[in-house]
């Protein structure tokens, strides 16, 4: 196998893969000095490429391109450039979320069967990233031939795959950034508003994770709405008004709105748990007026 696009996530593929017995033999990035150090990290005797040197790419039956979404087009039409060898039977993947396997027309058109291969993993670096990438969950779809061979290399890494239409790739990947990436930033406000509390930075992450674990952890039991706790789950409509004056007060609009928007949603679990109707009304009532909209 080989990997265009030796970041953090292609690198901790290789890794991960290296780790199941997969033949590693090139891994391309932007600069050499990049390339050389995922070949370090990733723990394996590959080729290190600059993208200035692709047309070195070794041949290789299985092809991952790991790079940034609005690169994927433009580095499929060069490896489809490429006369390296038989293309009978090679099979490429992409690992873009967004993005479907037509983006790798250029190569199908070459011969290669052309898929995708998204892992739902959240991957800060090549190390940590690869252990992430073991387990996951994977959204595989494409032709026939490729979505076979992403699946048993998922399950090579003990992960488990499913698929969605190629149409809906960029709806299935608004969920999983909101489900990481936006819980991130929620989580950065919490950390900010703590801070202006009095606590440092670092200790209000601190304080404020097994609070995040243990509501994953209740959602890991029973479905959102009696996953649900605290103000909303109660229908307390004089805290969310204290809640609402003091971010007011905190001079911190983004974190009001934040809250107003996400506490519409509460609201919404909150009645499928059977909160008092009248009481979820009244905080439908404020969080309009702290939106600035008409309650409908």
């Amino acid at each position: 196998m080989a990997v265009v696009g030796a970041g953090r996530l292609g690198t901790a593929l290789a890794r991960a893969l290296a780790a199941c017995g997969y033949e590693v033999r090139a891994l391309v990035a932007r600069r050499a000095g990049h390339a050389r150090r995922a070949v370090e990290l990733a723990g394996v005797k590959a080729l290190a490429l600059p993208f200035a040197r692709l047309e070195e790419l070794p041949p290789s039956e299985l092809l991952f391109i790991t790079t940034p979404d609005d690169s994927v087009a433009g580095v499929a039409e060069r490896i489809a450039a490429l006369r390296n060898g038989r293309v009978r039977g090679r099979v490429a993947l992409h690992t873009s979320g967004a993005l479907s396997s037509e983006v790798l027309a250029p190569l199908r058109a070459r011969g290669f069967r052309v898929g995708s291969m998204h892992p739902l993993a959240s991957v800060s670096d090549g190390v940590a990233g690869a252990e992430s990438l073991r387990r996951a969950f994977y959204c595989v779809e494409g032709d026939g031939a490729a979505v076979a061979a992403a699946r048993r290399v998922v399950r090579d890494l003990g992960g488990e795959s499913f698929s969605v239409r190629a149409e809906d790739k960029a709806l299935y990947h608004a969920a999983a950034l909101m489900a990481a990436g936006h819980t991130v930033a929620l989580f950065d406000i919490a950390a900010e508003l703590l801070a202006l509390c009095g606590l440092a930075p670092q200790r209000a992450r601190h304080v404020l994770l097994p609070l995040v674990g243990s509501t994953l952890e209740n959602l890991s039991r029973t479905p959102p709405e009696r996953a649900l706790t605290g103000t909303f789950a109660r229908g307390d409509a004089e805290t969310v008004r204290k809640h609402l004056v003091a971010l007011r007060g905190a001079g911190e609009p983004e974190s009001l709105l934040t809250y107003a928007l996400l506490g519409g949603r509460s609201l919404r679990l909150a009645a499928r748990a059977g909160a008092d109707a009248g009481r979820l009304k009244e905080i439908a009532r404020l969080l309009a007026e702290a939106l600035g909209i008409a309650e409908e």
